[in-house]
């Protein structure tokens, strides 16, 4: 058995740059921290028998790989061509749907374990791109590069992306105090709403496609809030990056109706009248999730209101080491997978897209 640990991230600044409409045309720019919350994947080759058994929010057991239904599984065991002869589970410390990046975190990890397996490993950047493809390109989802990226290399980071797609990873490094200060600050509030964010996002995209019009110019302030931010978190001026954080509330709602919810709505503009927040944002592409409410005084009033409203604060750190193999008790088992396709399966071939 493989067992890897990938950690959620939660956005920072610069959120919806790093989607292709966007940043082909104007680059891309984005501020994330990992956080001590996981994505946890398990592989393991069985003896018995051939099959394919995974297990997730659901259980799926087929002769082989091209009978999934789950595409993220099924896409990433064709690019190594792995056909049969697999069992694979997860589990995970928080919701899907909830804006910290679970689908890319289950996809690298998942990437991960079979790389351990197969005795293929390779730099986080090279793992963050083969994610990248499977999912913008082999699945065409209309999602960014953010979360593959995060989910690989965690930690307080900035990507700067290219018109090209090149991916650029910086580490901000800040002292442990300092990265203790600004998470005690910046509050994680649990909504108890689940969605997907294909729909918002594909709707950003469309626009994007369309030509210049609101939402690309909300992203274009978005951009420019999220170099701010970097500037701020080098500068350990989080009261600014709280400042910042509404102005980057005020240009998201712009790019779609579907980015906040009416009880949301309320909430946010009474904790910041009543609590002394400065700013706040609904992680991930919004419509639910984590409510995110960067607060500079002493947090427990806030957070006792907000739990009265029904929303827990999540308790979380940072992380900074990115996915990684926890466990390895195959290195010395003989490989046990079909190493050619069966006639009816077409293996989906991944092109690196990291340069």
């Amino acid at each position: 058995m493989i067992v890897t640990r990938t950690p959620f991230r939660i956005t920072l600044g610069g959120g919806g740059t790093d989607l292709p409409a966007f940043y082909e045309k104007h680059g891309g720019y984005i501020v994330a921290l990992g956080i001590d919350k996981y994505m946890y994947v398990a592989l393991n080759v069985p003896y018995a028998d051939r099959k394919v058994r995974l297990h997730y929010t659901r259980s799926e057991t087929v002769d082989h790989v091209g009978q999934l239904e789950h595409e993220l599984a099924r896409e990433a065991l064709r690019a190594h061509e792995i056909y049969d002869g697999v069992e694979i589970a997860s589990l995970a410390d928080l919701p899907a749907g909830t804006g910290l990046g679970s689908s890319s975190a289950y996809l690298v990890g998942l990437l991960n374990a079979i790389r351990a397996y197969r005795g293929r490993p390779v730099s986080f950047e090279q793992l963050a791109a083969e994610a990248c493809a499977i999912e913008l390109e082999t699945l065409a989802k209309p999602i960014g590069k953010q979360d593959q990226y995060m989910a690989a290399a965690s930690g307080l980071t900035e990507l700067r992306i290219a018109p090209s797609g090149e991916v650029t990873v910086e580490r901000i490094g800040l002292p442990g105090y300092a990265v203790t200060d600004l998470i005690s600050k910046t509050h994680l509030y649990y909504t108890n709403v689940q969605r997907t964010t294909t729909q918002i996002l594909g709707e950003q995209s469309e626009a994007l496609r369309r030509g210049p019009g609101a939402v690309e110019d909300a992203l274009l302030e978005i951009l420019e809030i999220g170099k701010s931010i970097g500037t701020a978190m080098r500068a350990h001026d989080f009261d600014e990056f709280g400042r910042l954080m509404h102005a980057h509330w005020l240009a998201k709602k712009r790019l779609s109706g579907k980015v906040t919810i009416p009880q949301v709505e309320q909430l946010y503009d009474r904790v910041r009248d009543e609590f002394g927040v400065l700013g706040g944002k609904v992680a991930g592409a919004g419509g639910g999730g984590f409510l995110m409410l960067y607060c500079p005084q002493e947090g427990a009033a806030l957070t006792e209101f907000m739990a009265g409203q029904g929303m827990e604060r999540l308790t979380y750190g940072g992380e900074f080491e990115g996915s990684k193999v926890v466990i390895n008790l195959m290195a010395s088992r003989s490989m046990n997978f079909h190493s050619s396709a069966p006639p009816d399966v077409a293996a989906a071939p991944v092109r690196e897209v990291f340069a």
